[in-house]
């Protein structure tokens, strides 16, 4: 994965998903993403 910091220095982190929720929050891209799209998919 890929990070900005908002001083816009890129890194590169290695990210470990554990459960199905977890990857569902990683393909949305963050917490709110998914928290917003959910309203929407019901």
């Amino acid at each position: 994965m890929k990070v900005t910091t908002d001083s816009s220095v890129e890194f590169d982190a290695v990210v470990r998903i554990d459960t199905p929720g977890e990857a569902d929050l990683c393909r949305n891209g963050s917490v709110l993403q998914y928290v917003l799209r959910g309203p929407i998919r019901a």
